[in-house]
This record gives C-alpha cells, structure tokens and sequence, in this order.
C-alpha cells in the first residue's frame, strides 16, 4: 500500500527539519549564526495511465500516484541580523553581503560573519584572532599590531590604524580583508562560525567593489538572524505534519485490517 511508504516518507524528512529547527533555536544567541530552512520536493510518480488525447477522444490528463517527499536543500538566509553596540575595541560587524576572511592553523583560508576578536601575544606581538584562535586576514596577510598598542581604529572601508604608546600619531596598518561570494548560500559550515569556499558558492571575491555598500562596524557584533517567533511557528506547524503523516500510516493500516478479515 503506498499511502505506508509516502506518509513514512513524510515523517522520516519532517524529522530532519525539526531537526534545524531545533538547531536554529540552539544558537539564537550565536554571534553571526545564520539561520536554516528545509526546503522539499516531491518523489518520482507512478502513472497508472498515460494521457493520449487523440482526435477528440481518449485522456485528456494521466492518472498519476506519488511516492512521497523528500529534502531537496537545507537553504542558510545570510540576511544581516541585529546589531548589538559593544564599544570594544575589537568587536566588528559586518553590515552587508561580506565575509571576514580567516586562516586556520592548517593554512586553510575559512570565512565568517562572528567579527568578535581577539589579541593574542606572539613572538611577532599581538595579533588578531578569532576566539578559537585562529587568524584574521589582512591585505598584509595576518594582522600583526606588534608592541604597546593604545588604540586600533577600524573605518567602514576595513582600513586599520594603530597607535602605539611612544607615538602621538596612528600607523596604516593595511585594510581588513572582506570576501563575498556569487551563491553565498552553497558555502559549507564547517562549525565554530565558519564556512569555506565549494563549487556551489564559487570563489571568494576579495574586496570592496564599484557598488558595494558593505560597511565595517568597529564597537559591534552582528547578532543570529533567528526569528524565534517564525521558529516556533515552523515547529509546531512540522509536528503537525509529523502528527497527519502517522494518522495516514494508522488509517492505511486500519484498511489492510479490514481486508484481512473479510474472509472471517
């Protein structure tokens, strides 16, 4: 009986989108997350009969039974969510379409949206880092602010000056180094607020362009884009399509209980 095997269907991927759902809820307070949506599609049709209108006689239209549904993407919205003021001096947000561009500690370049950084003593002095650590790119490669830094001040444009304690005056230190990317919705999440480059997202643009109106914001942080009111809506509307599909399942079952007993 196909009315099993298509509601079975039904509640095996509502599982996976209550799944993100759940995961969306889980990091509404996840600087720069953003939110996913299940998108579905049907399955392949069986056509019981073939439409053969021919000289005003035969089917106008098949007869046609499906088999189902299943997930056809998992779609992040890279819409820019709230901005929060936090006055640190190392605290970006990114007001636009970009990217910050980060290298891990294997020398893998990885992209990210969480501006919220950090110094970190090196042999070379203080660098800028990701909270795990990681380095944050600049047209100079790895931004490198040295010894006895006062003030690190940031335009909306990525371009850095510091000033250092035995000098009144600030030193360029290069621009901040922003990506964006044609399908930014193909990029992978690699975890710990980072995505890398696929064949899906295309390669990473580097840098402001003709048009562009992402800004650089110094003293903020670009909060998740959840909406939980639209997330809660989602869930309890997917429980109740979980809920329907195993009514279809009892309700095929009651029917092949019936046919089993007609012999009684």
């Amino acid at each position: 009986m196909k009315a099993m095997w298509s509601a079975a269907s039904g509640m095996k991927n509502l599982q996976l989108k209550i799944d993100t759902i759940s995961n969306n809820l889980a990091n509404v307070n996840t600087v720069g997350y953003k939110n996913q949506r299940v998108e579905f599609k049907d399955i392949m049709y069986e056509r019981l009969f073939t439409s053969d209108k021919l000289e005003d006689e035969g089917r106008p239209v098949p007869i046609e039974v499906g088999h189902g549904v299943m997930v056809s993407a998992t779609l992040r919205s890279f819409a820019t969510g709230n901005l929060q003021q936090t006055e640190g001096q190392f605290d970006f947000a990114i007001n636009g379409d970009h990217f910050f561009k980060i290298i891990d500690p294997y020398g893998n370049e990885r992209y990210t949206k969480d501006g919220n950084f950090k110094l970190a003593a090196t042999d070379e002095g203080a660098v800028l880092v990701t909270s795990d650590g990681y380095y944050v790119q600049g047209s100079q490669g790895n931004i490198v602010l040295g010894e006895d830094v006062t003030d690190f001040a940031v335009d909306g444009e990525g371009n850095m000056r510091i000033k250092r304690l035995d000098d009144e005056t600030y030193e360029d230190m290069g621009q901040m180094t922003l990506v964006k990317f044609i399908n930014a919705s193909g990029l992978e999440a690699m975890g710990k607020n980072l995505f890398k480059e696929s064949v899906a997202s295309g390669v990473a643009i580097e840098g402001l362009e003709e048009g562009d109106t992402t800004e650089i914001m110094q003293g903020f942080i670009e909060n998740s884009n959840v909406q939980i009111v639209d997330e809660m809506i989602n869930l309890i509307t997917a429980e109740r399509a979980y809920e329907i599909n195993s009514k279809s399942i009892q309700t095929a079952d009651r029917m092949l209980e019936i046919a089993n007993n007609l012999k009684r």
